[in-house]
């Protein structure tokens, strides 16, 4: 199966997909895409040969408009949201149908939204007192964050003294569970049924 990955920092996810055992003879990521042409995650992407597009309106940047035929010429299986920050164009949307999945630093459908994303995310949880949190994986729809969760995993945080803390714990569950879905995919073992998102094992 051929992914596509969308990343706006260190691309540590990324990282987690490319090196997980099991999705070695799996998937191809064919192509990572960034709203940052200094993305850390594209020095991943040219040490295994994977191409780079970065989405914008300057001179060598490609229009968000670009960004579905693209894809599609890539043959695209599956597109994988690991810490993107731009809204995705409605049109990729509608031809990507629960085809294109987010990780979110936390328990959805709480501490989700616009502006929630990296350490507003953690120092939201933190200033809440929660005493768990985790990561989520979820479609992709037309608005931040409320797509149909498909995975998610808890950590617990009762002990943490800073938000740092609760990033650095939900982090570790992140490079856990992305790969697992990802893989669940390409095995095609996601099923929806009576409006609920199933993971056969």
């Amino acid at each position: 199966m051929k992914i596509a990955v969308f990343v706006s920092g260190r691309g540590s996810n990324l990282n987690a997909i490319l090196n997980y055992p099991d999705l070695k003879s799996l998937v191809e990521v064919v192509a990572v895409l960034s709203d940052k042409i200094d993305c850390k995650a594209f020095e991943i992407a040219k040490e295994f040969d994977i191409k780079t597009f970065t989405v914008g309106k300057n001179e060598g940047m490609i229009h968000q408009d670009e960004i579905t035929a693209i894809l599609k010429k890539l043959n695209v299986e599956l597109i994988v949201l690991a810490g993107y920050l731009k809204l995705i164009p409605f049109m990729l949307i509608e031809n990507f149908e629960n085809r294109i999945i987010n990780i979110h630093p936390a328990l959805l459908p709480s501490f989700g939204g616009k502006g929630m994303y990296g350490m507003n995310v953690h120092r939201s949880v933190y200033n809440s007192s929660a005493k768990v949190s985790g990561a989520t994986i979820h479609f992709v729809d037309k608005s931040y964050d409320t797509g149909k969760i498909i995975s998610q995993k808890c950590v617990d945080i009762s002990d943490v003294k800073s938000p740092e803390e609760i990033a650095d714990r939900v982090l570790k569950i992140e490079h856990q569970i992305l790969p697992e879905v990802v893989k669940a995919f390409a095995e095609d073992r996601i099923i929806i049924e009576d409006n609920r998102v199933i993971v056969l094992n």
